[in-house]
């Protein structure tokens, strides 16, 4: 399936790639279409690979697929009512659904894991007490890693420059760490896969740590499927499809490993012209765990983080009703139908 990209073509390799958001009309989607976004990024492994392999060629559906680059970029899209479901992190996914007054939701899990904090070479960072006065980094502020970072930082008792203190933080996106971190720009950065890996292997970058070992079970949430509350409503045997379709292409990458490898190389080959060596996407896949369990409780805790870094923009939140039940959406469709009637 030929993929509708939102990325700029791979300009001397995949790690100068140019990011554009793309701009696409808030044309509404009917039954048989459906617009779904999600990263180049091995979380997003669901999504490439369920398309790549045409297990989402639904009958009579139409599937119209976009390549973003953040989870924000994404959520604004789902707000301008151009596209329907999305692939993003627990970050965004909290922000969406708070933001639209509970107009986005989240389907089901995606992946678990899959991001390290990874320090340069010639930093001299050994551990979070050599972090003063050092450069980090993470993608778009108020995404995933960036929360995590944010929150790691100030449980450690490190205040950032913005707010007085002797971390300087930037955030840009994944290409533009990787560029900076090779002209010893940064000293750290806050990373998923597979540019932890890319860094590690190929810019002998450091991987102080794993951010699944910050948490219980060594399992987080780092990649959810969420939707349109209004187009699932609308729409729920076809979203039911959906959801049997990514939940059977999850066993599928984790009975085919090698072959769920091969297809996210071909796709990145076709995309952006640029191939990751077996080392980098053997690693990568590694530190990844592909699941449909959107682990409730780590979503949570990264909306307690990102309230508590003023993310959220409000006193108070509820998350009741994140969480996508077929029954709620079953009996939200009779009561349309009794009204209409």
């Amino acid at each position: 399936m030929k993929i509708q990209s939102a990325i700029g073509a791979g300009i001397a390799g995949f790690v100068l790639m140019g990011i554009a958001l793309a701009v696409f009309g808030g044309e509404q989607s009917t039954g048989d279409k459906v617009r779904v976004a999600f990263f180049p990024n091995i979380g997003h492994a669901i999504p490439i690979v369920g398309l790549e392999q045409g297990f989402f060629s639904l009958d009579s559906v139409t599937v119209e697929s976009r390549v973003f680059d953040s989870g924000p970029q994404a959520v604004e899209s789902l707000f301008a009512n151009s596209i329907d479901m999305a692939y993003v992190g627990p970050g965004p996914a909290v922000n969406a659904f708070l933001k639209s007054n509970s107009d986005v939701i989240i389907l089901s899990g995606a992946a678990s894991g899959g991001s390290s904090f990874i320090v340069h070479p010639d930093s001299q960072i050994n551990s979070v007490d050599d972090l003063h006065g050092k450069v980090v980094a993470a993608p778009q502020i108020a995404n995933t890693q960036d929360v995590s970072m944010r929150t790691w930082l100030a449980e450690n008792g490190l205040v950032t420059a913005e707010r007085g203190g002797s971390v300087l933080t930037l955030n840009v996106a994944n290409p533009e760490i990787y560029t900076l971190f090779k002209k010893g720009d940064i000293d750290a950065a806050w990373v998923p896969e597979p540019w932890a890996t890319m860094i590690v292997q190929e810019l002998d970058g450091k991987r102080l740590f794993f951010e699944e070992d910050l948490w219980p079970d060594r399992k987080f949430a780092s990649v959810l499927l969420v939707a349109r509350a209004d187009f699932v409503s609308e729409n729920s045997e076809l979203v039911e499809r959906w959801l049997d379709v990514h939940k059977k292409t999850v066993q599928w990458i984790n009975e085919n490993p090698e072959d769920a490898k091969l297809i996210f190389n071909d796709f990145m080959r076709e995309e952006f012209r640029t191939i990751f060596s077996e080392g980098i996407v053997d690693e990568s896949f590694s530190n990844i765990m592909i699941t449909s369990d959107p682990i409730p409780s780590s979503i949570e805790t990264f909306a307690a983080r990102a309230d508590s870094l003023g993310y959220l923009g409000r006193q108070g939140y509820s998350l009741d009703g994140i969480f996508y039940d077929v029954q709620d959406v079953n009996a939200q469709n009779l009561e349309d139908e009794s009204w209409q009637s």
